[in-house]
């Protein structure tokens, strides 16, 4: 079988610990070409992979016809870039919120349709072991149903990861359109859904800037949501867990209760009305200070080799950008949002 050809727009953080380094160990793809606005980014990884350099993604996709793409650049220019490559014909993995407004989403959406081409979406905390693992136990029905829940992602902030540091695109809204949230809010929108196997009904929220100075992306957001089952919990993304991350959600049901990454060796516990305690090591969760694979790459990878439609969707990316979209309407209106 001939490689995939794949091409790399945006060579920042996200790709540098992430896109990069895992289509480079997959041996059914080819990296082909890289953009990036700021040409010598680009060209350091064309030089290392043997591929074209550029800094213009519409030049890149008429000389180079990848098959696929990865869009790594800032959130305001997931849309436009995605929908390019979907009308050259590529296959689509976009970062994470995959747009800006739903209006974007579904264009995006539309145009992979039209040009027969896969979009996935980079949520990740779908493939990750502790939340694979708590998707199993909880269809097993032994903790019977859930009927509250916490869900909380905090980091010190991008100025850590960014390889732009406190000059990063993060904090300039015309670019990053969404901080905290978008950033770290949408994996957590998109983890409980797909958990607990339900849709968000109703958000409460507050979402503000709190601690970063000169910017003003939100920083910090607490949001109450309802589920159409009934389930009820808080969501929560900081930029401003200095003292180290959490990436962690607590499930109570009726038998019992599970933990999902509280405790850095255990990384899934359930602790049972009956008294009985389990708990599962089934490896850690990807931080910015410890980068496991994703898993993301491989499984886009996967569906082009097997000819699969993705299961973390264009359709799925938005359906967890709205739950956002709606905490930003409530901190604006002052209101519970209904989706």
């Amino acid at each position: 079988m001939s490689k995939i050809r794949v091409a790399v727009i945006g060579c920042g953080a996200i790709s540098k610990h992430r896109h990069i380094p895992e289509y480079a160990a997959n041996p059914n793809v080819e990296l082909v070409a890289f953009v990036d606005i700021i040409k010598d980014r680009a060209e350091h990884y064309a030089s290392q992979y043997g591929a074209k350099a550029y800094t213009d993604y519409n030049e890149m996709l008429k000389a180079e016809k990848p098959d696929a793409v990865s869009v790594c650049t800032p959130n305001a220019l997931h849309a436009t870039v995605s929908i390019a490559a979907a009308n050259a014909g590529a296959h689509v993995l976009v970062e994470k919120p995959m747009a800006t407004t739903e209006a974007e989403g579904l264009a995006m959406i539309e145009a992979a349709r039209n040009n027969n081409v896969y979009l996935m979406v980079g949520h990740n905390q779908r493939l990750m072991p502790p939340h694979a693992k708590a998707k199993e136990i909880l269809q097993t029905g032994r903790l019977g149903k859930v009927i509250t829940f916490r869900t909380s992602f905090g980091h010190p902030g991008p100025e850590g990861w960014s390889v732009d540091g406190r000059d990063s695109w993060f904090f300039r809204k015309e670019e990053a359109i969404m901080g905290a949230m978008g950033d770290l809010g949408v994996h957590k929108s998109d983890l409980i859904r797909w958990l607990l196997d339900d849709e968000v009904v109703d958000i409460a929220a507050f979402v503000g800037t709190i601690h970063k100075e000169g910017t003003d992306v939100d920083d910090n957001a607490t949001c109450v949501v309802r589920m159409q089952s009934g389930v009820i919990g808080t969501l929560v993304a900081s930029w401003t867990y200095y003292k180290g991350g959490d990436n962690s959600t607590v499930l109570w049901c009726e038998n019992g209760v599970m933990k999902i990454g509280t405790h850095p060796d255990d990384q899934v516990i359930v602790e049972l009305r009956n008294g009985s305690v389990e708990k599962y090591k089934v490896g850690a969760m990807a931080t910015n200070e410890k980068q496991t694979t994703s898993g993301v790459i491989d499984e886009f990878v996967n569906c082009l080799v097997t000819n699969t439609p993705p299961s973390i969707s264009g359709e799925e990316g938005l359906k967890s950008l709205k739950v956002i979209l709606a905490a930003f309407e409530s901190q604006d209106t002052k209101k519970v949002i209904s989706l």
